[in-house]
């Protein structure tokens, strides 16, 4: 059995950590820089690239949503057209289609991903998106909510969402929508599409504690991760609920943890500073609206800010035994999921699951051992 097969043969192992890629279905790539990334946004790329994907370990991707242009992304795709795209490409791989409230009604986007669900094998979920860019909200003529109300929205749409796909004559009293005895066919196919969300505000994890499956947090240091993802753990056991947690992470790999730092800082030093500093401005701004003042982004700096999601601060830049350790590290604090973002998606995607997830799961596998031996 050759590495490779074995990375593919341990995904389903109970407690494997599970893997997730950013869909560049918007332009510009993953970084504000103007570095040379061979990734492209159109569908023939993407299709290409969740078929590498599959082959290769990963268990999602996601998709992104925006409406406008700006920070190096002047040409959007919309999430769940996209996503339909990439499912009918692939066969096993589960794609994450993005739903921003305001823009989508619940009705309409319970029937789109019950659609999807019935088509593809239940191979699609949903990342709901509480927003953070009040100019695209102005852009496209959308109430632009306080930062909690966001969340209350948020809430709402997901309870909404799982009513309409769990029962008939489904009625709903909220404070952003009604329903009144709806009933849904067809419905998805249990277990229902798994919902995720993103955030690190007190409103965002109490949330993710009440009613999400998934929650997001921005990539950071393992003592850190382990901080939220307990907070949330222990909101969610009060609420008899639980959740998995994801981790966004940019990564390098190479044979040397010299080359990639050297990429790391060829990223940064061409990153676009106006770019950059717009997109920092608006997503403090939008954390700074939270009750507590902060968000995901509270404490970037300018080189954290040049992935849209910290994803340098989680490490994963290095060798790919670097890497994996590392990796495991994240999995120690309480990550379930790491969502990987690349500077060229279809080689490097290929790269980690030929060269990493293998060391991955041998370190997984040592861990188990020692512990069954204690």
């Amino acid at each position: 059995m050759t590495a490779h097969s074995r990375n593919v043969a341990a995904e389903s192992a109970p407690g494997a950590l599970k893997f997730a890629y950013w869909v560049p279905n918007v332009s510009g790539g993953l970084v504000i820089s103007k570095i040379e990334q061979r990734t492209s946004h159109d569908i023939d790329y993407n299709r290409k690239l969740a078929q590498i994907a599959e082959q290769n370990g990963f268990d999602y991707a996601l998709s992104q949503i925006r409406f406008t242009a700006g920070y190096g992304a002047e040409f959007q795709h919309e999430p769940v057209t996209f996503s339909q795209a990439l499912l009918e490409a692939t066969t096993r791989l589960k794609v994450i289609a993005a739903l921003l409230p305001g823009p989508w009604n619940p009705a309409v986007a319970a029937k789109q991903i019950a659609t999807l669900n019935q088509l593809y094998g239940g191979r699609v979920a949903v990342n709901v998106v509480s927003g953070w860019f009040r100019g695209e909200f102005a852009a496209i003529g959308e109430p632009w909510l306080d930062h909690d109300e966001r969340y209350r929205r948020s809430e709402e749409f997901i309870r909404a969402l799982r009513g309409i796909w769990s029962e008939d004559n489904f009625t709903f009293r909220g404070d952003f929508y009604r329903f009144n005895n709806y009933t849904l066919k067809p419905k998805p196919s249990d277990p229902q599409p798994e919902v995720f969300q993103g955030g690190s505000s007190r409103a965002a994890r109490d949330m993710a504690a009440r009613v999400s499956d998934w929650y997001f947090t921005n990539g950071n240091t393992p003592e850190e991760i382990k901080k939220q993802a307990d907070d949330i753990r222990a909101k969610a056991a009060q609420n008899g609920h639980s959740v998995k947690v994801g981790v966004n992470a940019f990564l390098i790999a190479r044979e040397s943890e010299a080359e990639a730092r050297e990429v790391l800082a060829e990223i940064i030093a061409k990153a676009d500073p106006e770019a950059v500093n717009a997109f920092g401005h608006e997503v403090k701004n939008a954390g700074k609206a939270s009750p507590e003042g902060q968000g995901n982004w509270a404490k970037s700096s300018f080189e954290d800010l040049v992935q849209y999601n910290d994803g340098f601060r989680s490490n994963l830049i290095g060798t790919p035994e670097q890497i994996a350790e590392r990796i495991v590290r994240l999995k120690n604090a309480g990550a379930d999921l790491i969502l990987l973002a690349f500077l060229h998606f279809q080689e490097e995607v290929e790269y980690f699951g030929k060269h990493v997830i293998p060391l991955v799961r041998q370190l997984e596998a040592d861990q188990k051992l020692a512990v069954a031996a204690e």
